[in-house]
Formats: structure tokens, C-alpha cells, sequence
């Protein structure tokens, strides 16, 4: 791309980042990081927010007029909506980017995920418009999804591209550190209303602060994201095509196979980030009498373990190698499968075993989940290749996991839960198996 193309699609904010970096001269690779936690850490505080509103409002606000299980389920089908979005949201905001620059795509992209989630803050419940409040949040929930869609920013592939081959494992796990990060300040804010505030004030007006935050979040996130686009590195790696947007149909007829395989490689994570989140959260809330609130606390403490774990996971990936930790950490999960429904239904020192095992497991497979077969992508379909596999591995192994999860457990009992989980744990030791290029490439 010319400079007088970047010119001509630069934004006021993207201008204002120009002025940083003409400043400050360049940007280190520690700003770089930083960006990227950021950024990944403002997408994953919009699902987490959005997530525990599916299983503590959503089914009192949208859905009264049915028993609190099927509320539930309702609640994560809808849940599931972003997911399905999200590849649209990609192929849209990839047009975007193409014809008007990164930029410009990650403003508008960002703008239309704070936009769409503080909507929901303002969102009438079913006692005010009746059942076209389940359509108004199907529509915010789509909205964010295609906004998802257009978030990729290519950061962590900046990142991959200029790390030294012996320290790969390490600049692996630092975009998934904002995984974390979300989940202990969502966590965070809803236990801090549901302790300071009555049921009933909270189900009327406590729970749509942490939307708002939302929001403010995305402001921050974009901003940081803007300065690392904008520098003279990035744009030199986005012509040297490592980092262009390729179009969607050529790069998926000829990266296909990669791609899915890309997709199933982190499926035991995936399938494990779920059951240690959601999941449990919405079990406490059906069929136990625990406050809500002590339970989102455990999921800090949880999350805290997990954060640690994914530091480790980098140190552990360089010495044995990524796709090793990968096939071992399925094992663990495939062992945990069979502990996690004992644990999880016995008690609240089984509770907090399970969460902390669980994160444990979640930090080490998740830290070197992203990216896994990047290498194998032909250098001119990098980051469009890079794009799809996150969406398919999202839609996969996340966008039906809860729903699907408490459907075989309502139906089987809690030991089915079990199963899904190990069935994530199989899926990702055959996806490495099958991809031999991996073994030699990415150690």
C-alpha cells in the first residue's frame, strides 16, 4: 500500500495516533504486546459481560414467562447468534479493509461492538415490550458478532512475524492474556452490584453498568490498536504482503484445509474455557442455593490461576514446543473431563478444585492455542487465513458450547458434560496428528 493511499483513508483518530509515533519515533515490541493485550482484552471483557448477563438477567429480563431452565436455554441460543455473525462481520469488514484501509476498518468495527453492546444497557425487558425484547437482543447479539467480525487487527501475526524462532511460545501466549484479564473485571463488576445491591434493583438497573464499561473499554482498546497500525513497521510488513487482506473465496479454496485444521487444533481449550466459565456459573444458578456473587468471586480467583498458567505456557512451549504442550494439555483436559461433573457436584471445596483445575489446564492449552498453524499459511493469505480460523474455531468450539453443555447434562446428568469436554480433548489431538507439516515448523 502507498502512503498516499494511507493518507487518503486515514481517520482523525488514526491521524492523532500518527502524531504519537512521530513523537515517541517508533514502537517497541513491549508496545506492541501491550496493544495486543489491549486489544483482545477489550473483545473477550464484551463476551464475558455478555455471557454472564445470559445466565443471571437475560432469563428474568426476556424471557419471564417460562421456568428459569428454559429461560436459560434461550438465553444461549441467542448467546450463540455473535458466532454465526461473526464470518459475515469478517468477510464485511475484509472488503473494508482492502478498499479503505485497517484503519478505518478497526474504527468502524470497534465503534459498531461498543455501540451494540451499550445498546443492550438501554434494552427494554419482555414486561415492557413483550416478546419483541428477545428480538431486539437477537439483533444487538448479531450486531456484535459482525462486529467481531472486523476486530482482527493483525497484532498477534506482528507479533509471531518478529519473534525470534527459540522464544515463539512466549510471544504466542501474550494475546490470550486479555482472555483473563476480561473475565477477573467482569466478574468483578457484577459481583461487586449483586453485593451492594437488592435483587430487584439490580435486575431493574444494576446490570447494564458493566455495558457501559463495555464501551468506554472499546475507546481505550481502539486507540492503542490504532498506534501500532499506523507505524511505519506494520505498514512496511502490511506491503511486504505478510499482513495484506487477501480476498475471501481465493483464500479459502486454497487454504482450506489449514484453516480447519486451525479451527480444531485448540478445541480442547475452547471446549475447557466454557465449561470453567459459563458453564459452571449457570449450573450454581439452577439447582444450587450459592449466591451468585461468591461463585463470580471463585471465577476471579479461577481466572487469576488461569493468567498465571498462560505466563507459563510460553516458557514450557520453547523448551518442548507448541504443538507438544498442545497434545499434552488435550490429555490433562481428557483426564479432567472425567473429575470435572464429580467435582463440580460435590460441594463447594469440589467448586473451587474443579475452578482451579480447571484454569490451570485452561491457562496452559489456551496460551498456545492462537495461531497454531500459521506458519503453514502461504505468506500472501497470512492474515486472512489467520481471520477465518479464529471465527470457524470460535463458532465451533464456542458459539454452541454452553447451550449444548447444559442440554446434555439437563438430559443425561452432569457426567454428560464430561463428554463434550472430552470429546473438544479428542478432537484437538487428531487435528495435530493429521497436521505433520506442524511437527517440523512451528517448534
Amino acid at each position: 500500500m502507498s502512503s498516499g493511499a494511507i493518507a487518503f483513508t486515514s481517520t482523525p483518530l488514526e491521524d492523532d495516533a500518527r502524531k504519537i509515533n512521530a513523537r515517541d519515533h517508533s514502537i517497541a515490541p513491549g508496545d506492541i504486546s501491550i496493544g495486543v493485550i489491549i486489544g483482545r482484552t477489550s473483545e473477550f471483557f464484551d463476551f464475558f459481560v455478555y455471557a454472564i448477563a445470559s445466565v443471571i438477567v437475560f432469563p428474568n429480563l426476556v424471557f419471564p414467562y417460562v421456568d428459569a431452565l428454559t429461560g436459560t436455554l434461550y438465553s444461549f441460543a441467542i448467546f450463540a447468534v455473535a458466532f454465526i455473525t461473526r464470518p459475515i462481520g469478517s468477510l464485511i469488514f475484509m472488503a473494508i479493509d482492502r478498499r479503505y484501509g485497517r484503519g478505518t476498518k478497526l474504527t468502524v468495527a470497534l465503534f459498531l461492538l461498543g455501540g451494540s453492546t451499550a445498546s443492550i444497557a438501554f434494552m427494554p425487558g419482555y414486561a415492557t415490550i413483550g416478546h419483541y425484547a428477545a428480538v431486539v437482543l437477537v439483533l444487538l447479539r448479531a450486531a456484535q458478532g459482525i462486529a467481531l467480525g472486523g476486530t482482527w487487527d493483525g497484532l498477534a501475526s506482528l507479533l509471531s512475524l518478529n519473534a525470534p524462532r527459540h522464544q515463539r511460545g512466549w510471544y504466542a501466549m501474550v494475546p490470550q492474556l486479555g482472555a483473563p484479564l476480561a473475565l477477573i473485571v467482569a466478574s468483578g463488576l457484577f459481583a461487586f452490584f449483586l453485593l451492594n445491591m437488592t435483587e430487584a434493583d439490580f435486575l431493574d438497573w444494576g446490570w447494564r453498568y458493566p455495558f457501559f464499561v463495555a464501551f468506554a473499554i472499546n475507546v481505550v482498546a481502539l486507540f492503542a490498536r490504532l498506534r501500532i497500525v499506523v507505524t511505519h513497521e506494520f505498514e512496511r510488513l502490511f506491503e511486504q504482503r505478510d499482513l495484506q487482506p487477501s480476498p475471501v473465496l481465493p483464500t479459502l479454496r486454497a487454504e482450506g484445509r489449514n484453516i480447519v485444521i486451525g479451527a480444531f487444533a485448540p478445541l480442547a481449550s475452547f471446549a475447557l474455557f466454557h465449561m470453567v466459565t459459563v458453564f459452571p456459573l449457570c449450573w450454581v444458578a439452577l439447582y444450587t442455593d450459592q449466591p451468585l456473587e461468591r461463585f463470580l468471586i471463585i471465577e476471579m480467583i479461577g481466572a487469576s490461576v488461569g493468567l498465571l498458567a498462560i505466563v507459563v505456557s510460553g516458557f514450557i512451549a520453547d523448551q518442548i514446543g507448541r504443538r507438544s504442550l498442545l497434545g499434552w494439555s488435550a490429555l490433562g483436559i481428557a483426564i479432567f473431563s472425567v473429575m470435572a461433573p464429580l467435582l463440580l457436584n460435590g460441594g463447594e471445596l469440589g467448586e473451587v478444585a474443579f475452578m482451579i483445575l480447571g484454569f490451570m489446564l485452561l491457562g496452559l492449552s489456551f496460551g498456545q492455542s492462537s495461531g497454531i498453524v500459521a506458519s503453514n499459511f502461504a505468506t500472501e493469505a497470512r492474515y486472512t487465513s489467520s481471520a477465518l480460523t479464529s471465527d470457524l474455531a470460535w463458532l465451533v468450539g464456542a458459539g454452541f458450547a454452553p447451550l449444548v453443555a447444559l442440554l446434555l447434562s439437563v438430559k443425561f446428568g452432569l457426567a454428560a458434560s464430561g463428554i463434550y469436554l472430552l470429546s473438544g480433548a479428542v478432537a484437538t489431538m487428531v487435528a495435530l496428528y493429521v497436521n505433520k507439516e506442524l511437527a517440523g515448523r512451528d517448534r
